[in-house]
């Protein structure tokens, strides 16, 4: 996909002039062995790519305010026989030119010409703290800097996390980012509604997950937005289940939580049905409950309110759910308080979401829950997990439910970006289909 040079212009112009005097140094991720002379999938920072839409490894943005702004890329030469095995390179020259930067190096020269960028620079900014290699190399950068004190040339004396300023930039997408995770929303849709269709018992929790994989990547998707979580039965009572490896069975619920990566922006849904294409009485019971959490979560979410609003109004109808099904005893408000609940509901009712399936910005602000803004998207995801015990009615053993969808803020309430079928009707008469 060719980039939208103005869209990552614009956005490094903004962070210059949030920045003020000094330099912001930004890493590409490094790519990583997976065994012997393989390596992972390779998949560029997002902190680096929301600032160049530049999506090769071993590449490095400067960004140096001040009177004289400058926006300066380090990446990988052009190499005729590297190009041969692993395919194209921009090169310094080229990079300059398509992704408007102002000058251009050589990757191999960053240990040279930092130190340069670095003289008489009141503050250095970086992602600090989060690969001990990348603040060695840049303690190095500065202790070369410090060297020339004779000369009267001095280092930057402050160090600051560029977090402080992206993180807040990233948590509010503009237009270009909202259509690209519109498309992998759709795109993640669609392969929930082929895996639901390809579910059956007898079947595996492998081959639901091929299902899905191979819609992400036909719908044009570059990847899953992170690992899959196909679990059936028991399985979907641990949060965390990646095995995929079980056989689905009859009288089961199927739970799966996967999405795709569009543009570099993450998707996020799950969705819980069962394998025959038949919801149990009790099945049928926990799922509404999750549901109703579930509207009612997305009901809190506009701007004005604050980022807890969702998941006190999720808590509450699953509370009071599960007193009605005898899956706790007692008030509400005092099994709230208690925390009774976190027994069957034990995580948060969303998060926020973008180039990261957990995305950038904090939560709260100055002690307090951050407000909703237009702009802002994250998941709204209640669920209960009701493993086996002699305190649990039998009907409700083992039954595992979330139900997941995407969000995004808007002027008047939100937008729900992720539609495969939810209700028990819908649900159902898909799967018939």
């Amino acid at each position: 996909m060719q980039p939208d040079t103005a869209i990552y212009r614009a956005r490094r112009e903004r962070v210059i002039a949030e920045m003020g005097e000094g330099v912001m140094v930004i890493a590409t991720a490094a790519e990583v062995p997976r065994n012997r002379d393989t390596h992972y999938p390779y998949r560029h920072d997002s902190y680096f790519y929301w600032l160049t839409g530049f999506t090769e490894p071993e590449a490095v943005v400067v960004l140096v305010g001040g009177a004289e702004p400058r926006h300066i890329l380090f990446c990988r030469e052009r190499n005729e026989e590297r190009e041969i095995w692993d395919g194209f390179r921009y090169g310094p020259a080229a990079a300059r030119e398509v992704f408007a930067f102002d000058e251009t190096f050589a990757f191999d020269t960053l240990d040279a010409e930092l130190p340069r960028l670095l003289e008489n620079q009141p503050q250095l900014a970086y992602i600090i703290g989060r690969e001990m290699a990348w603040d060695t190399q840049v303690m190095g950068w500065l202790n070369a800097v410090r060297a020339k004190a004779r000369s009267g040339v001095h280092a930057p004396v402050r160090l600051v996390d560029a977090r402080v300023w992206l993180d807040e930039m990233r948590l509010i997408k503009d237009g270009h980012e909202l259509v690209m995770m519109r498309r992998a929303a759709e795109i993640s849709t669609r392969a929930h509604g082929i895996a639901m269709r390809a579910t059956r018992p007898g079947r595996h929790e492998y081959e639901i997950e091929a299902e899905m994989l191979c819609a992400f990547r036909s719908g044009g998707a570059e990847a899953p937005a992170y690992t899959s979580i196909v679990a059936s039965g028991a399985n979907a009572c641990v949060l965390h289940y990646v095995f995929n490896n079980q056989p689905l069975a009859d009288g089961d619920l199927l739970l799966i939580d996967a999405a795709a990566e569009f543009g570099s922006y993450a998707a996020d849904i799950t969705r819980t049905f069962p394998v025959n294409g038949r919801f149990s009485a009790a099945q049928k019971d926990v799922y509404e409950l999750v549901l109703a959490a579930q509207a009612a979560a997305i009901a809190a979410v506009r701007p004005g309110a604050v980022w807890n609003d969702p998941h006190e109004a999720a808590v509450r109808v699953l509370t009071a759910g599960m007193v009605d099904l005898g899956l706790l005893h007692g008030a509400v408000d005092g099994l709230i308080e208690s925390e009774a609940y976190k027994r069957f509901y034990m995580h948060r009712t969303g998060h926020w979401l973008g180039m990261d399936v957990h995305d950038a910005g904090d939560y709260k602000v100055h002690g307090a829950w951050r407000s909703f803004v237009p702009g802002m998207t994250l998941t709204v995801e209640p669920g209960l997990y009701i493993r086996a015990a002699d305190d649990v009615p039998a009907a409700f053993h083992n039954i595992g439910i979330r139900v997941e969808d995407d969000v995004a803020v808007t002027a008047d309430g939100c937008e729900v970006l992720t539609t495969p079928p939810k209700t028990v009707a819908e649900i159902e008469a898909w799967m018939r289909g």
